[in-house]
């Protein structure tokens, strides 16, 4: 072996087999017109969120969280995010479904829509909810005249924002899976008697649940920190529709270390959610 092979692969014995060889290849240096910008890009995204640790009122963290207003809204985020995470499973899986197994005129149109919230304005998201559910809205007069349901400024009107927003991550992971995913499991379960919603149910299933696991987290993740459409359909109401972002911004009106504070707790949540999803979307070094 030269000193080339040397320097890229090493020889590494296996228990109860013969020895064999893993590649290790060696990574050149950056070039500096390559590097500076690079640094100068990474320090633009840390700096604010070390900034906001620097600045952080860590006496005072403590009585700041465990406030009755803090409290209130953490569980209304909570139960908000988790509620509207239950809608998006429901809809979105198996609209995915549809949009990755079954051929239909105007796919493709489909799916820029379905994923059009990802890039819509979260105000301008709130606006279109508030045309289409409020109590003049296009459908929103006919729940309050026939059922009574009135959705904007309500709790279940928060949950109908953030689905709204956080819906098309989980489409996209669970299609992206689904796309992944051998038909062919589907189609043998369907020649041995089985219907397609049993096939979906019993092989689908099974086979795209990490990816329907890792779309869930990212449509919680949105769902716990959208602000625009939420203010903008659900209003800003301690107690019934104030979510942490909510929160946060009022309390930076007022209280800027109670604002910094809210804001922490949001940073350790999507510092979590990255965690959890590190070995699906990073390589290791």
């Amino acid at each position: 072996m030269t000193s080339l092979d040397k320097s890229d692969a090493a020889v590494e014995p296996l228990p109860g087999g013969p020895r064999r060889g893993r590649v290790r290849r060696r990574r050149a240096g950056a070039p500096l017109p390559l590097l500076v910008p690079a640094l100068i890009g990474l320090a633009f995204l840390l700096l604010p969120l070390v900034a906001l640790l620097v600045r952080a009122p860590w006496r005072s963290l403590p009585d700041q969280l465990t406030s009755t207003e803090v409290w209130q809204s953490l569980q209304l985020s909570l139960v908000c995010a988790t509620a509207a995470t239950a809608v998006s499973l429901v809809l979105g899986v198996p609209l995915a479904w549809l949009l990755a197994r079954t051929d239909f005129p105007g796919r493709g149109l489909v799916r820029a829509l379905v994923t059009l919230p990802l890039v819509l304005p979260p105000v301008v998201g709130g606006v279109a909810l508030l045309m289409a559910l409020g109590r003049n809205g296009v459908v929103g007069q006919w729940l309050d005249s026939w059922f009574g349901i009135t959705l904007p400024f309500t709790t279940a009107g928060v949950v109908v924002a953030e689905a709204f927003v956080a819906m098309p991550f989980l489409v996209i992971s669970v299609e992206g899976t689904l796309r992944a995913a051998d038909p062919r499991y589907e189609e043998a379960a369907t020649t041995l008697g089985a219907s397609r919603f049993t096939a979906f149910r019993r092989v689908t299933l099974p086979l795209i649940a990490p990816g329907i696991a890792a779309g869930s987290v990212l449509a919680w993740a949105r769902a716990l920190g959208e602000f625009g459409a939420t203010i903008t359909f659900a209003g800003n109401f301690p107690g019934r529709t104030q979510t942490m972002p909510l929160a946060v911004y009022l309390a930076l009106q007022s209280d800027p270390a109670a604002a910094i504070a809210l804001s922490l707790v949001l940073l350790a949540v999507s510092i979590a959610v990255l965690a959890g999803l590190r070995d699906r979307w990073m390589t290791a070094s």
